[in-house]
């Protein structure tokens, strides 16, 4: 993948200023950075939910429920 120069950022740049406009870049940049901070946290959950271990339901030393009576 090429780099990007001098000359490319500054063309992302203008054409973001003229999409955007001056007041809106830091909303939109908050939003992003807030969209990646939640990102990042649920990524961190379902990771840590994986490396918990599921509780067992019945103990092993336990005699199992009998059947229901019909």
């Amino acid at each position: 993948m090429p780099q990007l120069g001098m000359g490319e950022l500054l063309i992302i740049f203008v054409a973001i200023l003229v999409l955007f406009g001056a007041n809106q870049i830091p909303k939109v940049a908050r939003n992003l950075g807030q969209g990646m901070r939640e990102f990042k946290k649920a990524t961190r959950e379902l990771t840590a939910d994986d490396d918990v271990k599921e509780p067992e339901t019945a103990r092993k030393d336990q005699a199992p429920p009998p059947p229901p009576t019909v």
